[in-house]
């Protein structure tokens, strides 16, 4: 009986080989290798989706400027006149709150705003991840004019 014991003893603080370490680790790397690429992309695409629904927002308190003042903010006035009344020319004179903020883009960066626009009669965009005009991916401009 004693024998017994004592080998059941042994096998208990026996533990993990290096080997048998390696391989688990070798595991975790393989499935993090697969994992992390399609997550990180997921976090891409998000920020294009916010980027989007950014300038969605925007323009609907753009035309809802427009509505009460017959005419958008100019590019000197900027979305800041969504927040504030501008008080440069062309003064509006029904003018409302129409945000309680400007959102910056997903990138942290202002929106563009343009009057009047270069693909449509006011434009509104961010310029991706990078910054820059032009790009693809993540990366790419996200604009007012794309549906």
């Amino acid at each position: 009986m004693p024998t017994s014991r004592n080998s059941f003893h042994r096998r208990i603080q026996r533990g993990f080989t290096l080997i048998e370490l390696m391989v688990v680790l070798l595991i975790i790397g393989v499935l993090a290798a697969l994992i992390v690429p399609n997550v990180l992309d997921r976090a891409d695409d998000a920020r294009g989706t916010a980027a989007k629904t950014d300038v969605s927002n925007l323009m609907q308190a753009l035309k809802l400027y427009k509505l009460d003042n017959q005419r958008y903010p100019s590019t000197a006035q900027g979305l800041q006149a969504l927040r504030v009344k501008p008080t440069a020319d062309p003064v509006p004179g029904n003018w409302k709150p129409y945000l309680d903020q400007l959102p910056n883009d997903p990138w942290g960066r202002p929106y563009i705003y343009l009057n009047p626009g270069v693909k449509g009669e006011v434009d509104v965009m961010s310029f991706g991840a990078d910054g820059q005009s032009g790009g693809e991916g993540k990366n790419a401009d996200v604009g007012s004019w794309q549906p």
